[in-house]
């Protein structure tokens, strides 16, 4: 068979695959643009893998280090066929390879969405020999030359963003070039790799599952992220003296995780978004929005965007009691919120923290029944929500009674216990009842229509019951858990689950693809809120972006705005003691929950931009925009410095002149701002101190 290419061209997405004379398989284009004639030289092709696997007992090539490159079979595999289709949501792309040794099968999947430049990517693998495969790789999405446009060296014209993630301090986004992160070019391969990688059920405990690349030369920008609620692993890595990105579930050497796999069993990988655009960080944002509201579960939530107000940060901090709550229920009636959430310390009196599991509400509390406040939050025209943490299971619970062994992850013989709490397994029948029957009792015995989901453990490196391997039993339940969220959102269409796990430490979009709204932070301070917020929408889809917003009990006008501000692009979390603040300055909570209200239709369609950059928790200023049509929303926050003044370009509207006005607080004293339509910026002075507010320009 002679040499063939296959071409694609979809959504203004180019790839380019190879299939050789010797049926050696290689994708040796994926960009925003054609691939350049001439642009890889014919010796350096072979390093274009479209797939990298590793099994036990084979044998590695090159100076491979600890990266996942040069692995057999993966150097093995041969071409054996491909499929072009299209579905309801757009092309789909199957390459399938085979090794003639092992017999081992893998079809490489690329789904297109119609009208954005991504494409999900997964590997299937199945066993077509007569022995068993240990797997202790696979990529997801492996692409080589993502450094080949423009002539300069990648050393200096490639930049690789990524968001730092942590308890109270998740969406810390930060650039690196090369160098900054390790990698200086210096031969043409080698072992070092820039490695990102999560172990364990917090999927972003450290770092969230994406990055953005950019090629600053020739303007164009590759980004991708790992769609999984456990471990997954990415790194960049030179082969060829090319740059080659590899992503994918987790590993063995990386993640504690490796497969069996029998004869005639199969294994599909963690799937893999991946994208490409000519532009930025900005316009790498807004591909990825658009396709995380195509893959999204489609409900009312996302798009009515009611507030919420849920009594625990800065308010009632896990102690909710009757005669604590019906003065903030009136409250926030009073202000205009339309869930009232009772947060954690429901179902106990006292210390609860290691005694959980039963989820039955405290008398001790509730004198006169739960249901006597949830009644009359729905009196006051909200609708109520109650906190659980389903996952897990205290180490005092009374419900310990009823389970054994089989409930929990278990390494060495040993139920894994973390801060007090046994890990509940979702593989298990008598688990997902368990939970079923907790779901059902609240829904339809108490009639509550909100849950805060939270998470605040993490169970490591996995489970030895019926797995391979711990990272095997992980993925099992990781996955698991998953099927079940499916069935309770199935069984419960308007039921809004809110994805919680001590704030944003499972930021991924293997949950957001099913729940409607995200915790972004615990952060306890408004001021180091901002920079997390407006981080957010690079993250996930603003109207998923749950933010808070806690006015203090001491405080003034400007902390109760600034607070404000924080929430108002997004979604609002509301809370504090708002039954103990000023008229004044419950009155600017509500000021901001009316405005909220009457530009909250736009933000499901809207995009993010960010007039002074990513946003940079050690800076001065800060700034989130929303564009939505002829609309931009744009928040601007002093969270230190004494600078009175901060510019914030708009390029696009150069040569324009915008209505502009301060849209909250409509008093906004001491505020200047001032549009230069040649430069096209906003100039904006504002009061001493730590200050914000919004604005809006129509164009």
């Amino acid at each position: 068979m002679d040499k063939k290419l296959i071409e694609i061209a979809e959504n203004g997405l180019y790839l380019t695959i190879e299939v050789t004379a010797e049926q050696d398989v290689r994708l040796l284009h994926f960009g925003a643009a054609p691939l350049e004639a001439g642009r890889i030289e014919e010796k350096s092709k072979a390093g274009f893998r479209l797939l990298e696997l590793q099994l036990s007992g084979e044998d590695r090539a090159e100076y491979h280090g600890r990266t996942h490159r040069a692995s057999y079979p993966g150097l093995r595999m041969v071409y054996d066929g491909h499929q072009d289709t299209v579905n309801a949501l757009g092309r789909k792309q199957e390459i399938a390879l085979a090794d003639p040794l092992t017999g081992l099968k893998a079809v490489q999947h690329y789904q297109f969405y119609t009208g954005v430049q991504v494409v999900r990517s997964w590997t299937v693998l199945r066993n077509e020999g007569d022995a068993d495969a240990g797997v202790e790789y696979v990529s997801s999405f492996a692409l080589t030359g993502a450094d080949k446009e423009g002539s300069g060296d990648r050393s200096g014209k490639i930049e690789v963003s990524l968001a730092h993630s942590g308890w109270q301090s998740e969406l810390q986004w930060k650039t690196y070039s090369l160098p900054e992160l390790g990698m200086s070019h210096l031969s043409d391969r080698g072992s070092k790799r820039i490695a990102a990688s999560n172990t364990g059920s917090w999927s972003a405990a450290e770092l969230l599952p994406m990055a953005v690349l950019q090629n600053k030369e020739s303007g164009a920008s590759l980004f991708w992220q790992i769609e999984h609620n456990g471990s997954w692993h990415w790194e960049l890595t030179d082969q060829y003296d090319q740059l080659t990105l590899l992503a994918g579930g987790p590993t063995e050497h990386d993640n504690h995780w490796w497969l069996k796999l029998a004869p005639g069993e199969e294994f599909t990988s963690v799937p893999v978004a991946a994208g490409a655009v000519q532009g930025g960080f900005q316009a790498a944002a807004e591909q990825l929005t658009a396709y995380r509201r195509i893959i999204r579960r489609p409900n009312e939530d996302n798009e009515l965007l009611r507030i919420i107000f849920n009594d625990y940060m800065n308010c009632l901090w896990g102690s909710p009691t009757t005669e604590k709550l019906l003065p903030l229920i009136d409250a926030a009636a009073e202000v205009g919120c339309e869930y009232f959430c009772i947060d954690a310390g429901w179902y106990a009196p006292g210390e609860w923290w290691d005694g959980v599991g039963e989820w039955e509400p405290s008398l001790e509390r509730f004198p006169e029944g739960i249901k006597v406040v949830l009644d009359y939050i729905r009196s006051r025209g909200m609708i109520p929500g109650l906190w659980l943490e389903l996952e897990v299971m205290g180490i005092n619970s009374p419900k310990l009674a009823e389970t054994d062994d089989s409930w929990f992850f278990m390494r060495h013989g040993k139920r894994v216990k973390d801060r007090s709490r046994y890990q509940l397994d979702y593989r298990s029948p008598a688990v997902r009842r368990h939970a079923d029957g907790v779901i059902a009792r609240l829904v339809e015995e108490y009639g509550v229509g909100y849950i805060k989901m939270d998470y605040n453990i993490n169970a490591g490196i996995g489970t030895e019951t019926e797995a391979d391997s711990f990272g095997d039993g992980l993925l099992q339940h990781n996955r698991a858990y998953l099927a079940w969220l499916d069935s309770i959102f199935a069984r419960y269409p308007q039921l809004v689950i809110e994805n919680c796990s001590s704030g944003g430490m499972r930021m991924d979009y293997a949950m957001l693809s099913r729940h409607s709204i995200q915790s972004t932070s615990d952060q306890e301070d408004y001021v180091k809120y901002a920079a997390i917020a407006a981080g957010a929408p690079a993250a996930l889809t603003p109207e998923q972006a749950a933010v808070w917003s806690y006015p203090l009990r001491e405080g003034d006008d400007e902390e109760v705005i600034f607070n404000m501000v924080n929430a108002l692009l997004l979604r609002v979390h509301q809370s504090g003691h708002l039954a103990e603040l000023t008229p004044g300055r419950r009155a600017l909570v509500k000021e901001a929950l009316d405005y909220y209200k009457s530009i909250r239709s736009r933000i499901p369609q809207a995009y993010a931009f960010w007039p002074l950059g990513l946003p940079d928790s050690g800076g001065d200023w800060v700034s989130l925009g929303l564009q939505h049509g002829d609309m931009r929303y744009i928040a601007v926050w002093r969270i230190a410095g004494e600078a009175a003044e901060v510019k914030l370009r708009l390029s696009e509207l150069q040569g324009q002149t915008p209505e502009t006005r301060c849209a909250y607080p409509a008093g906004a004293h001491g505020t200047e701002w001032s549009w230069n339509a040649a430069e096209g910026s906003l100039s904006v002075s504002l009061p001493a101190g730590r200050i914000a507010r919004l604005f809006e320009l129509r164009s």
